[in-house]
């Protein structure tokens, strides 16, 4: 790989993230695979291969471009995320990830510079020719890096997005259920009413996700959750994403090679804006078919 593509990391990091790779790998040779691999279907023309993971798809992206002004950011990306499953979105920064993330909630049409051509399809509806684009975000919940509770009560905040949206259910119950949901139940409910900035980062990164609940998504969208909380709180949230899994699609965007590796069951990697591989979580990090995924996976860029 030349070294216009990206920098040399520290040997260091390169030789953990070896020595992380071949713990996987011998996991890997340990396990039975029952079910078949993958499906690849190879697209006509441009871009990489797209594998269709196993599952139903909840999501489809096709040739998917997108412009930040002149700048083009997302080059023809084509993916299928399949349902009940988390989707792994790895890469260097400044690759697409997070702009592809807010283009499926259609959170970046409200940049004025910004240009989308191709489709993306939620349960086969294009969502942005035949979608509201308040529904849309209301059925694709967003849990972004930093913990971002509103100034207000736990109480309140967990309740607010339904109560705007016409709620008209038990209140209470709801607000339970959500936070027994993002497993913080437990850790508030005797100060339910206190305010949401006494609570730890990673107890604030839960209560956004329990107020994502709130308002029923089908999809839930995690942009870098645990970037900013302690070894502790990121364990307590990847418990939390893996019991989400069985109710919701998640998709989460993560520069951590090992949580992509725990947590995830396809996994996508971008680069410069194509998305160059993607594959079922185990296959991608054992068996990488494209080298720049080998590459950085073992930690020679990044």
């Amino acid at each position: 790989m030349s070294m216009e593509m990206a920098e040399v990391a520290n040997p260091a990091i390169m030789a953990e993230n070896r020595e992380s790779l071949e713990r996987i790998q011998e996991e890997a040779r340990a396990l039975e695979h029952p079910e078949p691999a993958p499906r690849i279907d190879e697209e006509a023309g441009r871009g990489p291969r797209v594998v269709r993971p196993l599952g139903r798809p909840k999501i489809r992206v096709q040739d998917l471009n997108f412009w930040y002004g002149p700048t083009h950011v997302l080059k023809h990306v084509s993916m299928d995320i399949a349902a009940n499953r988390v989707t792994a979105l790895i890469g260097p920064s400044g690759c697409g990830k997070s702009t592809l993330l807010r283009c499926l909630n259609r959170m970046n049409e409200l940049i004025p510079t910004s240009r989308l051509e191709g489709q993306i399809l939620i349960d086969g509806t294009d969502i942005y020719r035949n979608a509201d684009p308040v529904m849309v975000r209301r059925r694709i919940g967003m849990v972004f890096q930093k913990p971002n509770p509103f100034p207000k009560s736990i109480y309140q905040n967990v309740i607010w997005g339904a109560q705007i949206n016409g709620y008209t259910g038990d209140r209470d119950e709801l607000v339970e259920h959500c936070l027994r949901q993002a497993a913080l139940w437990d850790e508030v409910k005797d100060r339910i009413e206190d305010h949401a900035y006494g609570l730890s980062g990673g107890q604030q990164q839960r209560l956004c996700i329990a107020r994502a609940l709130a308002v029923k998504p089908d999809v839930i969208l995690m942009d870098e959750p645990a970037s900013a909380l302690d070894p502790i709180a990121t364990s307590k949230l990847e418990e939390t994403i893996i019991d989400l899994k069985e109710r919701y699609t998640i998709v989460i965007v993560t520069h951590n090679m090992q949580q992509a590796s725990r947590i995830s069951d396809a996994t996508a990697f971008f680069y410069l804006g194509e998305l160059i591989e993607m594959n079922e979580t185990i296959e991608l990090f054992t068996r990488p078919a494209n080298p720049q995924t080998e590459d950085y996976i073992t930690g020679r860029f990044g």
